[in-house]
C-alpha cells in the first residue's frame, strides 16, 4: 500500500518567515567575514608601522658622526666583545641609549596623547594641553636657576623637579575636576589657566637667570636627547609597563567613550572615573618624558592623527597603532637631528616642531572643511 505523505505545505507566512532567517543569517555572517577582514588589515597596518619604527631605530643608531654599519651594531649588541673599544663605547654609551629613548619617549607621547584626545574629546588635545610641559619646563628651570635640589645627582635631580612640577600640575587638575566634576570642558580651561601661569613663572625665572643658566634654560626646554642613559630609559620603560595594561585594560570603555558620556553611561561605563584614571596614566606618561627628554612637542599629536587615519578609533587597534606611529616619528625626527647639521645636534624639539606645526595647520583647515560641509 502506498504511503500518503499527510504533511501540508507550508503557509506563504511561514516561507516568508523561513526566507527573512536565511537572510538574517546570511547578512551576519557577511558582517561578520567583513569585520574579520577589517581586524586583519588593521594588524596588519600595525605590523607595517612597527616595522618602519624598527627600521627608523636602526638608521638612528647608525648615523652619526663616527661612521657605523648594520653589522657593526649587530655584532656589538649580540657579541659586543667582537668589536673594537671605540666601536663599542659609541654603540653602547652614545648611539643605543638615545636611539632606545627616542623609540620609548615617542610611544610613550603618543599613547598620552591618543588618550588625551579620547577623555577631552578634542583632536586638538596632546600631553601638553593640561599644562604638563609648562609645569615640568618651570621645574627644570628652577632646578636650575633657585637650585632646587632633590636627588644629589645633578642630571636625575634636574629630572625629578620638573617630574614633580608636572605631576602637582596633573593633581591640580584631576582634584578640580573631582571637586567641580570631570567635564571635559573644565579640564581644558584649567589646563589653558595653568599653561599660562608656568609659562609666566618661566618668564621670571629667565628674566633673573645667569647667562650660563639661561642657556641650560634654552637647550633644556628645546627637548634633547643627547643626556640618554640606561638608567633614564628603564624609568621611561616602566611608566610604559604601567599604562600599557592600564589601556589594554579600559580599551572598551575607551572606546564607548569615544560615543559619549551619556552612550558611555548606557553600557555601564563609570565615565568620570575612567576620565581621572586616564587623565593621571596619560600625565604619568608624558611627565616622565619630559623631565628626561625636555619638551618635545607635536609627538603626541601627530601620531595618534596617523594612526587614526590608518585604523580607527577603536582602541584594540588606535592604542598600538599610535605608539608605533610615535616611536617612528621620534626615532627618525632623532635621526636627523643629528644629521642635518654635521657634528652638531640640533635639539629634537626642533625637528618635531618643524613637521608637526605643518600637519597642525592642515588639521586644522581639514576640520573646518568638515564642519562647514
Amino acid at each position: 500500500m502506498t504511503q500518503i505523505d499527510t504533511q501540508s505545505p507550508p503557509s506563504p507566512s511561514e516561507r516568508a518567515t523561513s526566507l527573512a532567517d536565511g537572510t538574517r543569517c546570511s547578512g551576519q555572517q557577511d558582517s561578520a567575514a567583513r569585520y574579520r577582514r577589517r581586524s586583519v588589515r588593521k594588524l596588519a597596518i600595525i605590523a607595517v608601522l612597527v616595522g618602519l619604527a624598527l627600521a627608523a631605530f636602526v638608521v638612528a643608531t647608525i648615523v652619526g658622526p663616527v661612521p657605523l654599519t648594520l653589522s657593526d651594531i649587530v655584532r656589538g649588541i649580540v657579541s659586543p666583545d667582537s668589536v673594537d673599544e671605540t666601536t663599542r663605547t659609541v654603540l653602547w654609551k652614545l648611539r643605543l641609549p638615545a636611539s632606545v629613548m627616542a623609540v620609548l619617549i615617542g610611544a610613550g607621547l603618543s599613547l598620552a596623547g591618543a588618550q588625551m584626545q579620547t577623555i577631552l574629546d578634542n583632536p586638538l588635545a596632546e600631553p601638553f594641553t593640561l599644562g604638563i610641559s609648562a609645569a615640568a619646563a618651570f621645574g627644570g628651570a628652577a632646578s636650575i636657576v633657585l637650585g632646587w635640589v632633590v636627588i644629589p645627582h645633578p642630571q636625575f635631580n634636574l629630572a625629578a623637579v620638573a617630574w614633580i612640577s608636572s605631576v602637582i600640575a596633573v593633581a591640580i587638575v584631576a582634584a578640580a575636576s573631582m571637586w567641580r566634576g570631570s567635564g571635559k570642558e573644565s579640564m581644558i580651561l584649567l589646563g589653558i589657566g595653568l599653561v599660562l601661569l608656568f609659562q609666566a613663572l618661566l618668564s621670571l625665572l629667565q628674566y633673573r637667570a645667569t647667562t650660563e643658566a639661561l642657556q641650560q634654560i634654552v637647550f633644556w626646554t628645546m627637548g634633547s636627547l643627547q643626556r640618554a642613559t640606561w638608567v633614564s630609559n628603564g624609568i621611561i620603560a616602566g611608566a610604559l609597563l604601567i599604562a600599557i595594561p592600564f589601556t589594554v585594560r579600559y580599551a572598551w570603555a575607551l572606546t564607548a567613550l569615544r560615543l559619549g558620556d551619556a552612550r558611555a553611561r548606557a553600557m555601564g561605563v563609570n565615565v568620570d572615573r575612567l576620565r581621572i584614571a586616564t587623565l593621571v596614566v596619560a600625565s604619568l606618561l608624558a611627565a616622565t618624558a619630559v623631565a628626561f627628554a625636555g619638551v618635545i612637542g607635536f609627538v603626541g599629536l601627530v601620531g595618534p592623527h596617523i594612526a587614526r587615519i590608518l585604523v580607527g578609533e577603536e582602541q584594540r587597534y588606535f592604542a598600538p597603532a599610535s605608539m608605533a606611529a610615535g616611536a617612528l616619528l621620534l626615532a627618525g625626527a632623532h635621526a636627523v637631528s643629528i644629521t642635518v647639521v654635521p657634528g652638531v645636534a640640533v635639539p629634537i624639539g626642533i625637528i618635531t616642531a618643524i613637521v608637526g606645526v605643518p600637519f597642525f595647520v592642515a588639521l586644522i583647515f581639514m576640520r573646518r572643511r568638515v564642519v562647514w560641509s
